[in-house]
């Protein structure tokens, strides 16, 4: 029998332990599929006994394929003097996640095109992807553009796209109802500390900590790649989703903010109950926002065909906090107390749920929208289609807070408030109350879901 008690009280002891798997873990230059992600999951199987998954490339999940797997040795940009004037071994943000090998002579002109920066944040190396189009590139700070005056410049990119396989990590309490509690976590970002290496260690030790004790309910840990791993781990475990009653996707718990709790779909689920609760009673100056279909996992797992009740913690949330997708968001950014914090929290969350073992039962849902005109079905409603396929979504990923003077951002939030939401219950004129979008742009964004064979008019 497991007998050990838990302490809800922070220590430097815990702090220190946090900390130092957040710096073993720092320098890995990890990406949705290769041997960073592989890396990380074996040093986090030193604290807890995860189960490590290898999903071939090309395997069909849902509307996706799993893509060809990404390793890369060095990367770097020399001028006439032979000098690395960008050096992949000083930061693995100076390369665009991704790339394609290249080794050749080429324009300063030509370079320029691949260079990608943040004029908005001038001094700081931004965070930028490219998985499902073939390119290649270089993040830099924008203020160092002007230091690039030579007519050519020698580059090299020393990388693989080739077959290979995605991988995840699973971790499984046996508790002593089958019904499971969902924690999940992504592995995919580089040296990104808040960002998502707050989240991994916490889980981590979260695991650990709960390992340790009896449980009523059943607990799986993800460390899964961001989308593309949720999406991939969804369909390979569809028949067993319904064991999942509730649960949390946890990121950016390393900051100095306050707490935000983002609610599932349902926005008044026992685990938004709970989780506002323990934030309501222990912690000041939390926020909650409502659920909105774009972010982290949780828009895979709220996805109209899965539809699970999964909440998200976070302090300043992902968009928010100022070192957001860029090497600024590095270990002194982080903050030990924070991550005991947040580990605290949820462990506060877990000890709530085995209180009072909720049976998770949720409203029956509406047969029709109330408001009877312009309802609509997602066709492809298991988790985000491929929008990129389809040239719904940016090739070049870099990311940005909701701008409505863009109309590119406009038309991709309007897409995922739509496809999120056509299930149905919701007319366009209720998606239109709840994600502040107008209607016309519903309507206009609607029209193309159906020209793109994504979605049917049903009344």
């Amino acid at each position: 029998m497991k007998k050990t008690k838990i302490s809800l009280k922070r220590s430097s002891k815990l702090e220190n332990e946090l900390f130092s798997l957040m710096q073993d873990l720092f320098p890995i230059c990890r990406s949705i599929t290769g041997n960073g992600v592989r890396k990380t999951l074996k040093i986090l199987k030193k604290e807890i006994d995860l189960k490590i998954v290898n999903v071939p490339s090309g395997t069909k999940v849902f509307d996706w394929k799993v893509p060809f797997e990404w390793n890369i040795k060095d990367a770097y940009v020399k001028n006439s003097k032979g000098e690395r004037v960008i050096d992949f071994k000083k930061s693995n943000l100076h390369i665009l996640n991704y790339s394609t090998p290249i080794k050749k002579t080429i324009s300063n002109k030509n370079l320029k095109k691949h260079l990608h920066t943040l004029p908005e944040k001038p001094n700081s190396i931004p965070y930028v992807t490219s998985y499902y189009k073939k390119n290649w590139g270089f993040c830099v700070a924008h203020d160092t553009l002007k230091s690039f005056d030579e007519d050519r410049y020698f580059v090299h990119i020393d990388s693989t796209l080739k077959p290979g396989s995605l991988t995840y990590g699973e971790f499984f309490i046996k508790g002593q109802t089958k019904n499971e509690i969902l924690i999940s976590t992504y592995i995919c970002h580089p040296s990104l500390c808040n960002d998502n290496l707050s989240g991994i260690v916490v889980t981590t030790i979260l695991a650990k900590l709960l390992s340790k004790i009896d449980t009523y309910f059943s607990y799986r840990f993800l460390f899964i790649p961001e989308t593309i791993g949720a999406i991939t781990w969804l369909s390979k475990n569809q028949k067993n989703l319904s064991k999942i009653k509730s649960g949390l996707v946890v990121t950016c718990v390393g900051g100095n903010g306050g707490f935000t709790y983002k609610k599932t779909r349902d926005n008044d689920s026992e685990i938004d109950k709970i989780s506002i609760d323990v934030l309501k009673h222990t912690r000041k100056g939390f926020e909650t926002r409502d659920f909105f279909p774009y972010g982290s996992d949780e828009r895979q797992y709220s996805s109209p065909g899965i539809d699970l009740p999964i909440g998200v913690l976070m302090r300043t949330p992902y968009y928010e906090f100022k070192e957001y997708h860029t090497a600024d968001d590095n270990l002194d950014s982080i903050k030990k107390f924070a991550l005991n914090d947040s580990l605290i929290i949820l462990l506060k969350i877990i000890l709530q749920i085995e209180k009072k073992k909720p049976s998770f039962n949720r409203k029956q849902k509406n047969e029709t929208s109330k408001l009877k005109s312009e309802v609509y079905q997602n066709l492809n409603p298991y988790c985000e289609p491929q929008l990129g396929r389809r040239k719904l979504y940016r090739n070049i990923s870099k990311s940005r807070l909701v701008d409505k003077k863009n109309s590119e951002n406009m038309l991709e939030l309007s897409i995922c408030w739509i496809l999120n939401f056509s299930d149905g219950l919701h007319s366009l004129k209720e998606i239109s109350q709840k994600s502040n979008l107008p209607l016309k742009l519903l309507r206009k964004t609607a029209k193309l879901l159906i020209e793109k064979k994504l979605l049917k008019k049903i009344n």
